[in-house]
């Protein structure tokens, strides 16, 4: 993201108000500065558009410098020094933006907003403030210019935003005499070695905070290259939600320099949004820093593995929780520990010329660990996709092909048995206890040292809480390391909830090598040549962990007891449906199907739920053949939350012992399942998102007797490959199913766009239901994945201009975005990259509700 170089560190330069534009194509949106002023609107012709991620404002670009004009800033991120502003009030003022669209209620008569936006709508419905998210209607009864000037709450996060009457803009000293810079430069080092690294050099921004004790001011680090590049989107999200210099993006310089400038102040926490390894970066520098006290840092997992998440309750993964209730998750938070080792390794003396490897190396990725040090068949397998995804960084672009890599590379090495006599060659002494002969009747092919019960992405190789027997519970805060070995049975085993073998519990390891070994310390590999490592407790880390919302279920005030008893109807919604109508309650709730109905305690929470739905998989007495509640759960079948304004939104299933029911559902749970049928593939149910028909053009209803049979699936599909406009439409008008598909799981829509018909695409995405849009055949391909191989560039913008999704990938992993890439169509690619952008955006301003 380009923008964020600008606002974070070219900070000497910043402008008072300055909008931080990324580039966008929001069809429909009006020009900001309005047809007065529109550039576009003169020069009659299509330009690009900027969207601005801090007020949520859209102007074309050449009208960018037309906003001086109206003169409409963002919502400043700082204040100016200088004598008149220090003295002015230290509140913060709403910074008001109309609006042509808004979801939510009028705050003062409490009235929904008239949605009466087109492609051509002029008409402010709204005023809302980009601060707190207060909106009112635009007209004189409701918003009363006395308003303009109040302070601003900074709405329902204020405690963890940022003021930003808390950030001064310094000026830079001028020195006039080269003797006077040298003199105070060397004044300067001298200082700096007294009172510590903020006084290093000068900043052009300088914190005053105005501490409470209500208030846990947050720093938001994102890392954009974890999961699937998914933090360039999580930027723009935090931008609307706090205060623009609150959100460092890691890819321009780190955290250092952020947390430099903000530790002094009071109860800050962090939040940092990445895989396990950004976090260990961040506590790193934390260390550096020596702040005191050290402030906790929270996770938003975006990584692959994400093990440090899912002990700290933050679950494996982001998948699409609103970013206005992960603010409030971090603000809640319970302040944990968390152990931190050191490694220390040196060449072993006593190993000779003979077991010395060119490939090897005499340094650790990592002097300290927050998860585990491993060594043998784990590291081995990952050192092997370390070293191929640097020599061909292109074959490594989907998790997909990531994962088929690993599962090929981890049978290689089984068949190879390159790690089969590691015990021969290591000794492990745990706190004075040579374990060495324990390991070389075990014979493990894998030794782990770790430090949280969660490892691979979630297993727990130490196992289950009351299985320890012989030793303690396992944690993650008591300052001992538990050591465990692992055989290719046990290691095969722990996918399935198996665990290893446990050697001991201990406080200090010396772990001597005799040869080259692969090692891996979080996940950074390496062949480490035979060496003497000592592991020994470091520090301990101030975390948050996610903490379970008793106070903040919905369906019951403060007041009100919890009942006893919970009776709760079940009802199910397919993958294709919740894709497909994401955003839109009332019809989801019209496509899911009814499972049946469960009792539960009142103070249940999720997981306790889950045992009781789980019974629903039988099928029910007298339930006939055809009854939806036939087909049985699947075993990835996870919960929704019904509970926020306008939409759904899925619960990580690690995350399912911190959410009661009563905080997602009222009188009725709402489960997504992927294995599902979607409402467009049940005969027996209705399409929410195709009406009855009602047009000419629209087939009847052939109920009544006599009538002729309806045209075949085979019919159409010939009609499709002929491009025979006026058949299909015919065969269409006759009765003829649009959804239909032939035995390799190809729509009519496919076949048209193998034939390059562009009237017969159109028509298709005019009348068959919107499910048609994202089919799979066989193979995994979308019609927009095939169009984009064919470089269809007009099929292609009809697809994804009917709401095709741009996010799904086949078989191989690929988006249509690389279909086109491979077909070597550059402006294809570059437009459905655009796309694609814009697709990820327009997720988040769903979100931002009043």
């Amino acid at each position: 993201m380009e923008q964020s170089r600008l606002w974070q560190l070219e900070q000497e330069s910043a402008t008072y108000g300055e909008h931080i534009w990324f580039e966008t194509n929001v069809s429909g949106d009006f020009c900001y500065v309005g047809e007065q002023y529109c550039v576009a609107k003169m020069l009659q012709k299509s330009v690009s558009r900027r969207k601005c991620a801090a007020c949520k404002i859209v102007v074309h670009t050449p009208c960018i410098e037309q906003l001086e004009k109206i003169n409409f800033r963002c919502k400043p991120s700082f204040r100016e020094s200088g004598s008149r502003n220090v003295r002015e009030p230290t509140f913060v003022r709403h910074h008001w933006v109309h609006r042509r669209r808004q979801d939510g209620k009028c705050r003062h008569c409490g009235k929904g907003f008239q949605q009466k936006f087109t492609f051509h709508s002029k008409e402010i419905v709204a005023i809302s403030c980009s601060w707190c998210k207060q909106a009112y209607h635009s007209k004189v009864s409701c918003f009363m210019l006395q308003q303009i000037e109040e302070p601003c709450s900074l709405g329902v996060h204020a405690a963890v935003v940022i003021p930003p009457t808390w950030i001064l803009r310094a000026r830079r000293p001028q020195n006039t005499l080269k003797a006077s810079k040298k003199k105070k430069r060397a004044s300067f080092k001298r200082k700096s070695s007294k009172k510590g690294p903020e006084e290093g050099r000068w900043r052009p921004f300088i914190i005053r905070p105005t501490p409470s004790p209500l208030m846990k001011p947050l720093l938001v680090f994102v890392n954009p290259k974890s999961g699937g590049n998914q933090g360039a989107k999580i930027i723009q999200s935090f931008l609307w939600y706090l205060n623009p210099r609150q959100v460092f993006d890691l890819s321009q310089g780190g955290p250092k320099e952020a947390l430099e400038m903000y530790r002094r102040v009071h109860n800050l926490r962090i939040l940092a949004c990445g895989g396990d390894g950004t976090v260990g970066w961040i506590l790193s520098t934390l260390d550096q820093l020596r702040l005191k006290p050290p402030p906790p840092v929270a996770i938003l997992p975006l990584g692959t593995g994400n093990d440090l998440a899912r002990t700290l309750n933050w679950g494996g993964g982001y998948t699409d929780e609103p970013v206005s209730k992960i603010l409030s998750h971090v603000e809640e938070g319970n302040v944990v520990q968390l152990d931190r080792w050191d490694l220390r390794a040196e060449p072993n003396p006593e190993a000779g010329p003979e077991e010395r490897d060119e490939g090897a190396t005499d340094r650790l990725p990592l002097d300290v660990f927050n998860n585990y040090f491993s060594l043998g068949f784990d590291a081995h397998v990952t050192l092997e996709f370390h070293e191929s995804r640097e020599a061909n960084p292109e074959k490594f672009n989907s998790r997909f092909r990531n994962k088929m890599f690993y599962a090929g590379t981890a049978f290689s090495d089984f068949l190879m048995g390159s790690s089969k006599d590691l015990a021969k060659h290591i000794r492990v002494v745990c706190d004075g206890t040579d374990l060495t002969p324990k390991i070389q009747d075990l014979k493990p092919q894998c030794i782990v040292f770790l430090n949280i019960p969660r490892y691979c992405a979630g297993t727990m190789p130490w196992g289950h809480p009351g299985e320890h027997h012989d030793f303690e519970p396992q944690r993650h805060d008591d300052g001992y390391l538990e050591v465990i070995g692992f055989t290719m049975t046990s290691l095969a085993a722990l996918q399935v909830g198996g665990h290893g073998e446990r050697l001991t519990q201990c406080r200090e390891v010396l772990l001597t090598t005799s040869k080259a070994i692969p090692v891996q310390v979080d996940g950074e590999p390496c062949k480490l040549a035979a060496s003497c490592i000592r592991i020994s407790l470091r520090n301990q880390a101030t975390m948050v962990q996610k903490a379970k919302r008793r106070s903040a279920a919905p369906l019951h005030s403060d007041q009100q007891p919890v009942p006893e008893q919970l009776r709760i109807q079940v009802s199910r919604v397919s993958m294709h449906d919740y894709e497909a109508l994401h955003y839109d309650k009332e019809q989801l709730k019209e496509a899911s199907v009814p499972l049946g109905t469960v009792v539960v305690p009142g103070d249940s929470d999720l997981e306790l739920c889950r045992a009781h739905i789980e019974r629903l998989r039988q099928e029910p007495e007298g339930a006939g053949a055809k009854s939806p509640t036939c087909q049985k759960l699947s075993p990835k079948w996870c919960f929704l939350d019904a509970t926020t304004a306008s939409r759904f939104y899925r619960i990580d299933r690690a995350q399912e012992h911190l959410n009661y029911v009563t905080e997602i559902a009222q009188d009725e749970i709402y489960i997504l399942d992927p294995e599902l049928l979607g409402a467009s593939a049940r005969p027996d149910l209705p399409t929410p998102s195709s009406p009855l028909p009602t047009s000419p053009c629209s087939p009847r209803p052939r109920s009544l007797p006599g009538d002729a049979a309806p045209p075949t699936g085979e019919e159409l599909i010939e009609a499709a490959k002929r491009n025979d406009f006026c058949k299909l439409q015919e065969l269409h008008r006759a009765g003829g199913d649009l959804m239909h598909r032939d035995e390799r799981g190809r729509t009519l829509l496919h076949h048209a766009v193998s034939t390059g018909s562009k009237e017969v695409v159109r028509y298709l995405l005019d009348h068959a239901p919107t499910e048609i849009l994202d089919a799979v055949e066989e193979n995994g391909e979308t019609c927009l994945h095939q169009a984009a191989a064919l470089g269809q560039r007009t099929i292609c913008h009809y697809i994804v201009e009917a709401g095709a999704s741009l996010m799904k990938t086949d078989q191989q992993g690929d988006t249509p975005r690389q279909r086109a890439e491979r077909a070597q169509d550059t402006e294809l690619a570059a437009y459905l990259e655009n796309r694609q952008h814009y697709q990820m955006i327009q997720r988040e301003d769903q979100e931002t509700a009043v």
